[in-house]
């Protein structure tokens, strides 16, 4: 009998276990009208349909897209995925993580202590995994687009450190 820990558990995005509420978005207030099919929760791994992606109203870099953990976790590294009907994805991106509502955001270094860059899709349907080394540890975990092909588009899950014990 032991616990171990298991470093690449889904959060549940593409099994729905992650809700709509946990998702949110830069600019969410203006997803109406067509916009409304492209809403931050069909961001889901594998999402498949009309409306099978979170599509940015805007494409610039001050988009974002946000997962509330509703407590603290141990984030191991990030899924990506691009627009399962068209050809637009995210070719790289930053994160941003915090513990609390009130803290401020803290990006996500590199050795260096610059902001680490990872690198997101090269099509609309391969699945990009980045590891995180050191796994992040927080409640909100923010993905920033920092480049794009055609649009800011998405689908992805997290990986999460879970103990199992038996």
């Amino acid at each position: 009998m032991g616990c171990m820990q298991k470093c690449e558990m889904s959060l549940g995005f593409e099994s729905g276990s992650v809700t709509s509420d946990q998702i949110s978005c830069s600019n969410q207030e203006q997803y109406t009208g067509w916009y409304s099919s492209w809403m931050p929760t069909k961001a889901r791994l594998n999402n498949q349909g009309f409306g099978c992606a979170w599509l940015s109203k805007f494409n610039d870099q001050y988009q974002w897209i946000q997962i509330d953990l509703r407590e603290v976790g141990v984030v191991s590294g990030i899924l990506t995925q691009g627009r399962c009907d068209a050809d637009e994805w995210i070719t790289k991106y930053s994160v941003q993580y915090r513990t609390m509502e009130t803290l401020n955001w803290i990006y996500y270094k590199d050795q260096t202590g610059n902001n680490r860059v990872f690198y997101g899709n090269s099509d609309r349907s391969s699945t990009v995994q980045n590891l995180l080394r050191p796994p992040i540890v927080a409640r909100y975990i923010r993905l920033l687009p920092l480049g794009w092909h055609t649009r800011i588009a998405m689908r992805m899950d997290l990986l999460m450190c879970m103990n199992k014990c038996t």
